[in-house]
C-alpha cells in the first residue's frame, strides 16, 4: 500500500475543504491559513477584480451556535473602522452551508517573523501602534481576548493590524453588538462566558485562565505579555547591547502590565503605550522607580547636546583665564 506524504496529505485536506462559492462573487485562488473556528482563503472578487480573504466555517454548521459565532467576529470587526484593524466587506451563507465573511487580504507578515531584524527601540514603536487599535476597541466596548504575535500583522506598507477577533467578547463599554452578543441560539447562548476557557496559553490572563469574568484589561495583561516576548528575543539578538539584557525601566512594564491583580495594571493599552514613549524619549518611566544614580544618567543622557555644550563652555572659559594670567 503507497504511503501519501505528509504534503500531498495537506493538500487533500485543503481540497476537501474548498469552500463552494456557488452563486457569490468571489472565486478562490488558494489557501492561506487556519483563523479561529475556520479557515482562510484567499480570494478573486469578480466585479470589484481585487483580492479579498475569505473566512470560512470548516465544515457546514451542525450547531448554529459555530455559525453565530463567526457572523459576530464579522459584526465585531465591522463595527470597528480604524486602521488598526482588517475591514469587513461581505457576510454570508456560501452554497454547502458554511457561514463566511469577507474581509480585507493583508500582505505582509506576522509580528514574530517581523520583528527578527528590528533593533530595540523599533520593537518598542511596534507596541505603541499596536496599542492604539486595541485601546480603541477597548472604548467601544469590545475584548479581544487572543492577543498574541500570531494575530498581529504588519502590512506590506508597515501598517499593523490586529487580526482573529473570534474569541472577541462585548465588555461593560457601550457597544452596538450588545444585544446580539448576548441573545440565546437554540437555548444556548452566544459567545463564551464566566467558566470557559478561551484563549492561548503564555498569553492570557490569570483570571481568563482560570474561566473567570474578564473586563479589558486581560487584553492589558496579553499586551504586556507581547513587549515581554519582544524584548527577550531582542536581547538574544543583540546579545553587544548592555550585555544583552533587558533595561530595568522596560522590565517593570511588563510586570506591570502583566500584574497577576487587574487592579495592579495599567488601566488601559494607552497607558502601557505612555510608559513606553517616555522610556524611548528619556523621561521618566511611571512603573519604574529610579534610584539617584540612575536619574542623573538618564537626564544627562536625556540632555546629551546641552550637556556637552555647557561642558564646551566651562573648558573654554578655564582655558581663557589660565592663558589670561600668563
Amino acid at each position: 500500500m503507497m504511503q501519501l506524504s505528509d504534503s500531498t496529505v495537506a493538500r487533500l485536506r485543503e481540497n476537501m475543504q474548498m469552500p463552494d462559492l456557488t452563486g457569490t462573487g468571489y472565486a478562490i485562488v488558494r489557501y492561506l491559513a487556519r483563523g479561529g473556528m475556520g479557515s482562510v482563503w484567499l480570494a478573486e472578487d469578480k466585479v470589484l477584480k481585487r483580492r479579498v480573504a475569505l473566512k470560512v466555517l470548516d465544515a457546514v454548521a451542525a450547531s448554529d451556535d459555530l455559525a453565530a459565532r463567526l457572523l459576530q467576529e464579522a459584526r465585531v470587526l465591522a463595527n470597528l473602522e480604524h486602521p488598526g484593524i482588517v475591514p469587513v466587506h461581505d457576510a454570508g451563507t456560501l452554497a454547502d452551508g458554511r457561514a463566511f465573511y469577507c474581509m480585507k487580504y493583508v500582505e505582509g507578515h506576522t509580528l514574530a517573523e517581523h520583528i527578527a531584524n528590528l533593533d530595540l527601540s523599533d520593537r518598542l514603536r511596534l507596541v505603541e501602534r499596536i496599542a492604539e487599535p486595541l485601546d480603541f476597541a477597548h472604548t467601544r466596548g469590545f475584548l479581544h481576548r487572543d492577543l498574541k504575535p500570531e494575530n498581529i500583522m504588519i502590512g506590506a506598507f508597515g501598517e499593523v493590524l490586529i487580526m482573529d477577533w473570534g474569541l472577541a467578547q462585548v465588555g461593560a463599554g457601550p457597544s452596538p453588538l450588545s444585544e446580539i452578543a448576548s441573545r440565546p441560539t437554540n437555548g444556548v447562548p452566544r459567545g463564551t462566558g464566566q467558566g470557559s476557557v478561551l484563549g492561548t496559553p503564555g498569553f492570557m490572563s490569570p483570571e481568563q485562565a482560570r474561566g473567570e469574568r474578564v473586563d479589558h484589561r486581560t487584553d492589558i495583561y496579553s499586551l504586556g505579555t507581547i513587549l515581554r516576548f519582544m524584548l527577550n528575543t531582542s536581547a538574544r539578538r543583540d546579545t553587544s547591547a548592555a550585555g544583552g539584557t533587558v533595561p530595568r525601566a522596560l522590565l517593570a512594564i511588563c510586570d506591570r502590565g502583566m500584574a497577576a491583580d487587574p487592579a495592579a495594571r495599567y488601566q488601559s493599552a494607552g497607558e502601557l503605550a505612555e510608559d513606553v514613549n517616555c522610556y524611548l524619549n528619556g523621561a521618566r518611566v511611571n512603573a519604574y522607580k529610579e534610584n539617584l544614580l540612575e536619574r542623573t544618567t538618564r537626564l544627562l543622557a536625556r540632555h546629551q547636546t546641552a550637556v556637552v555644550l555647557v561642558g564646551v563652555y566651562l573648558l573654554m572659559r578655564v582655558l581663557f583665564i589660565l592663558f589670561a594670567r600668563r
